[in-house]
Formats: C-alpha cells, sequence, structure tokens
C-alpha cells in the first residue's frame, strides 16, 4: 500500500515538472550578409576604375575652357596596390578657338597622367607624379606655341584636406613660350558634413608664370561648393573665382575666362 502511494507521488510530481518546463524554442537564424560589393576589373595587376562626366561647363584652376558651354568628360584610372597609378582623362574645350588666333581644329584636350601614392601613416599620403596635357590639332599656320604641356607635382593630403604642388617641365606653357618652371600650387578640402551625405568643397589656387613680361598671366583663384551622392550619382555646384586681369584673359568674343562662374557638375563612377 505504500508503495502504490509513492508511486502515485513520483507520477505527479513529474507531471507537474512537465507542466512547469517551457517549450523548445527553435532558434532564429541570423540574417544574411549583405553580398560584397563586387571587387573592381583589373588589368596587369591594377585596378581598373573610371568615372564620366556632364558639366555646365569645364573649369581648370578658374578659368572657363569651354566659355561657359557644357562639357562632357570621361576618365580611366589604373591603380596597384602597392601605390603606383596611370590615368587618362579627355574633355571638350573651346578656349583655343575662342582665343581667336586663325582657325585651330583642337577642340579636345586628353590628359595623360601617373604616379604613385604613399599612404605613409593613418590618413597621410604623399603623392608623386607627372601630367602631359595634349590638345591634338594643327599649330603650324597660327602664331602661338604649341599649347601641349607636361608638369610634375608633389601632393600631400590628410583625410579631407590636400596640398599640391605643379611645376612646368615643358618649355611652353599651355601656350605661353619659354614659360618652363611656372607654377600652380593649390589647397583643397572636401569637408563632410556630418551625416547628412553632404561635402563642402572649398580650394584656393595661385598661378606663377615665367619667362620676360608674363607677369601679367599670373593670378589666383578660389572654388566653394557643395555636393552630394545620390543613388550612383554625384552632383556638385559650385562657385569659382579667378583674379584674371582683362587684358591678358579676354578672347575676342569678349569675355574673360576667369572671374566669378557658377558650375553644375554629374559624376558617375564605374
Amino acid at each position: 500500500m505504500r508503495l502504490r502511494s509513492i508511486l502515485s507521488f513520483v507520477a505527479a510530481l513529474c507531471g507537474s515538472l512537465q507542466a512547469q518546463t517551457p517549450p523548445v524554442v527553435a532558434p532564429v537564424a541570423a540574417p544574411a550578409p549583405a553580398p560584397a560589393a563586387p571587387a573592381p576589373p583589373s588589368f596587369l595587376g591594377f585596378a581598373v576604375t573610371g568615372t564620366a562626366t556632364l558639366g555646365s561647363q569645364y573649369i581648370f584652376r578658374g578659368l572657363t575652357q569651354t566659355d561657359g558651354r557644357p562639357t562632357v568628360q570621361a576618365e580611366i584610372d589604373l591603380a596597384h596596390a602597392d601605390g603606383w597609378y596611370l590615368s587618362l582623362a579627355s574633355s571638350n574645350i573651346s578656349w583655343l578657338a575662342d582665343a581667336g588666333v586663325g582657325t585651330i581644329s583642337a577642340g579636345v584636350e586628353v590628359d595623360v597622367f601617373g604616379g604613385y601614392k604613399w599612404a605613409f601613416a593613418k590618413d597621410w599620403t604623399l603623392d608623386i607624379g607627372a601630367i602631359r596635357y595634349l590638345y591634338p590639332g594643327d599649330y603650324s599656320h597660327v602664331s602661338i606655341t604649341s599649347p601641349n604641356t607636361t608638369e610634375g607635382y608633389l601632393g600631400l593630403s590628410y583625410s579631407w584636406a590636400s596640398l599640391k604642388y605643379s611645376r612646368v617641365l615643358s618649355a611652353g606653357n599651355f601656350g605661353v613660350a619659354k614659360a618652363d618652371g611656372s607654377s600652380y600650387i593649390d589647397l583643397s578640402l572636401a569637408i563632410p558634413l556630418g551625416e547628412s551625405g553632404w561635402t563642402l568643397l572649398a580650394h584656393g589656387g595661385k598661378t606663377t608664370y615665367t619667362g620676360t613680361g608674363n607677369s601679367p598671366l599670373d593670378y589666383t583663384d578660389y572654388k566653394l561648393g557643395l555636393a552630394k551622392e545620390i543613388k550612383g550619382y554625384t552632383f556638385a555646384l559650385a562657385g569659382t573665382n579667378a583674379d584674371t586681369k582683362d587684358v591678358a584673359y579676354k578672347n575676342p568674343l569678349g569675355n574673360n575666362i576667369g572671374k566669378s562662374r557658377v558650375t553644375l557638375t554629374i559624376t558617375k563612377a564605374f
């Protein structure tokens, strides 16, 4: 009789414990990680990237290269993990024809440049290289020096700030004869505005010409603008100003290619 009571008690206790045991819940699967961005194509160990740009005009060092008319530009960049790079860029231009020195067939600018970037500390990069500005065309029948120009440059950047010095290595400097050694120095800032996605653009540059009688060509230029990436496209609106002298930089059309200007560009990276 006692054994039956003990067995009944054990059975009741087990039933009570079973009722208090929470049901086993299957673990929730962790969300799948977002797919990694595809690596850019490569060529001989160099990553290949590029950009295409549509702009309301082409501004170079504060000067309009298209007399305020629209521009289409493209650039292809090869970059090696060791720091070496090579780039090719192109844009339409009109400043040579606008200069009024005769019929000039050059309506395109082609830039070839390359060098080495050394990331020597956190957020610090040293950049050394050379660039060749080419303006394919026939200049044998006009009274100007070929505008084709070669520059060497040295740049130093930290986070969103960069300082760059460029020096002319060719005999001519964008059509100005005996101007080797001319220089351009610029300070550029691209400051992120918090988490808004907007970037503040600021720039100041100084152009200095060498050669007898070339000092009136010296000028400074400034830039202030905003940029934002929207669905893979970067929109930038900037105002520029160059304190160019009216006589030195005024073309026969009556336009000073410097002075104050506003430019809108849309760039797509690929």
